[in-house]
């Protein structure tokens, strides 16, 4: 446990504390010359050294705005030794050379942004040899490739702190490198997180694309233009980003390295820092103070106080082969307005809830449907689906603010699927594929497309849509070989009581109810009733331990069905609450007709009208 949980983070004096109290844990960890600190013994993809250097440099995003603003820390000397060492060729602790793609620049990053906001804390009691191999040591980055993606920024920030103590750096490198970046804009305010056509949006836009262009806009001297873009683009991506945001301020789990955790608040941080008030200062202040003191309630430290690896709870099954025992502390990025002095604008501004905002919204950049069903307290987004190398934390139906979404465990048949929010399809039921590798996908008309191939021989068409307080799933299979189909809903926590009286489950032919002390979720196969259709039925399905991001335990509603060679349609609708409220059942929607595909609330009034083929050009 961290003192920081006991903090009331209402004053910036309080948010002062907060840096301190997250940092401190951690001087337990550093090694004796000062240069490496590993919290405990996990590992990533890359060597131990870049870990270690990723544990020196990633405080710094919030001890180095704390310093620029004023606040104390007693701690830099300390700091400063590990600068002088881990530079050092000759010292046991030389982080060593940071060549082609190496991590090494990722956090070195970190330290360029300290010399242009903080130089009197980590560069000016340098002595001159100090100075000399610091520079040098980042300077490789001119030298080095990198990943043409928000890794581009890692050189401009560096060149940002060579800059700010007048040390030599390519500057005609840095012009182009910036031009680069520039070329990620898409539309509304988004980038990709690389070449537009090829890469994901996902929590890289905030907290690293527009997060560090803020940054450049702020501490930049003589490119106004590029500036004045940069914070215009942020201007236009603010009124798209809060939604992804809960009245509490628990926000959307999408996408990778969640467990960067509270660098979900960075990019409202980030607007305070460049001055650039895209929504009114109040607004951008409750987003950031909400979504911190959420995190800050949630069991995310180790027993020493260190940040653990994982989303709402410690958990390696949810985490990348890059995430190190340190990189939870990207986090502190959100700490940005500290730098400010007391009288700007944000810190006077009194914090404010958000407005009323619309029921659905549909966003085209990252092809999503965020959803807010007030009346189940129920906040998530349906997703066309993303092609990344991270399977589950793109292409699933649904991301769920309360519920969460689960990845695959290594156990066979449904323990181990990762089939919430998803369709999953098996040979023989032991090993399930759900949408992974996505072909195609388009927005239409408030309805998500996508096109997805699990086998060679099998193709699935899904649309998506909206049907509060449901949602709506069409699935096209065309399949030259007998499947077994999963369908899950929304994941549902356990909990700690797992006595008989407060758990239920009501399943049959085409439905799966659950109701847990965590809320209610349920699946309703809304063809069941079809003369001739194919019958699912309903479970419950427990998944792995610890492979949901929010929850350790849960359970999954699942239709189950087998299906022969052919052309089969599915029709599922899905909802969930996070009280015990079971009366939505019985709103379900209906489907009025399969040719055209027409959905139907209780009422008649027309929720979803597929025409058939449906073109998602």
């Amino acid at each position: 446990m961290n003192a920081v949980t006991d903090n009331p983070l209402e004053t910036r004096a309080d948010v002062q504390r907060a840096v301190r109290q997250l940092v401190e844990p951690l001087e337990t960890h550093r090694s004796p010359g000062g240069a490496r600190l590993k919290p405990s013994e996990t590992g990533a993809w890359f060597p131990d050294t870049a870990a270690e250097l990723e544990g020196f440099s990633r405080p710094l995003w919030g001890l180095v705005p704390l310093a620029a603003g004023g606040g104390e820390f007693d701690g830099w000397e300390r700091i400063r030794e590990g600068l002088r060492n881990g530079t050092d060729p000759n010292h046991p602790e030389y982080w060593g050379s940071a060549g082609d793609y190496s991590q090494k620049h990722v956090e070195t990053a970190a330290i360029g942004f300290g010399l242009a906001l903080a130089p009197d804390r980590l560069w000016d009691p340098l002595d001159p040899e100090a100075k000399d191999r610091v520079a040098a040591y980042l300077r490789q980055v001119d030298d080095a490739s990198l990943h043409d993606c928000n890794w581009l920024f890692f050189r401009i920030l560096v060149h940002l702190g060579l800059d700010g103590v007048d040390e030599a750096y390519d500057r005609e490198l840095s012009e182009e490198t910036l031009d680069r970046l520039e070329s990620f804009a898409a539309t509304e305010g988004w980038y990709a997180d690389g070449p537009p056509e090829e890469s994901a949006r996902d929590y890289y836009i905030p907290w690293a694309m527009h997060a560090y262009g803020l940054i450049y806009a702020a501490l930049a001297d003589g490119d106004d233009e590029r500036a004045d873009r940069f914070r215009e683009r942020a201007a236009e991506f603010a009124p798209e980003f809060r939604h992804w945001f809960r009245e509490d301020g628990a926000a959307l789990p999408y996408g990778r390295s969640l467990t960067y955790r509270f660098a979900q608040a960075a990019f409202w941080g980030a607007l305070a820092f460049a001055d650039c008030e895209a929504l009114p200062w109040s607004q951008i202040k409750g987003l950031w103070l909400r979504n911190l003191r959420w995190w800050l309630e949630q069991p995310i430290f180790t027993d020493g106080g260190a940040l653990s690896v994982g989303y709402r709870y410690s958990t390696l099954k949810t985490s990348e082969p890059y995430n190190s025992p340190s990189s939870p502390y990207w986090a502190l990025k959100a700490f940005l307005p500290l730098a400010l002095e007391s009288d700007h604008p944000f810190w006077q501004a009194d914090p404010e809830p958000l407005p009323e905002l619309p029921e659905r919204t549909v966003q085209p950049e990252p092809e999503l449907i965020v959803c807010r069903d007030r009346t189940a307290d129920h906040h998530y987004a349906l997703a066309a689906g993303q092609s990344t190398h991270y399977r589950e934390k793109y292409t699933k139906f649904a991301y769920s603010i309360e519920f969460g979404f689960g990845v695959r465990g290594r156990r066979p048949g449904l323990e181990g699927a990762g089939h919430d929010s998803a369709l999953a399809l098996s040979e023989a039921g032991r090993e399930y594929r759900i949408r992974e590798s996505v072909e195609e996908t388009a927005v239409r008309d408030g309805t998500l497309y996508s096109r997805w191939t699990p086998w060679n021989d099998v193709r699935v068409d899904t649309w998506l849509a909206p049907a509060s307080p449901w949602h709506v799933r069409v699935h096209r299979l065309e399949s030259d070989r007998p499947l077994r189909s999963a369908e899950g809903g929304f994941a549902l926590p356990k909990g700690d009581d797992d006595r008989p009286e407060n758990h239920e489950h009501r399943t049959g032919t085409g439905r799966a109810w659950c109701l847990t002390p965590g809320g209610t979720s349920g699946v309703r196969d809304l063809r069941a009733n079809a003369d001739g259709y194919e019958r699912r039925e309903g479970e419950a399905a427990d998944p792995e331990p610890n492979t949901n991001v929010c929850h350790s335990r849960t359970t999954v509603p699942t239709l189950v069905g087998e299906h022969e060679p052919g052309t089969h349609w599915l029709v599922t609708a899905a909802t969930a609450a996070r009280d015990g409220a079971d009366e939505r059942w019985e709103q379900a929607p209906q489907l009025e007709s399969v040719d055209p595909l027409v959905v139907t609330d209780v009422d008649g009034a027309e929720l979803l009208r597929l025409e058939r083929p449906f073109d998602p050009a």
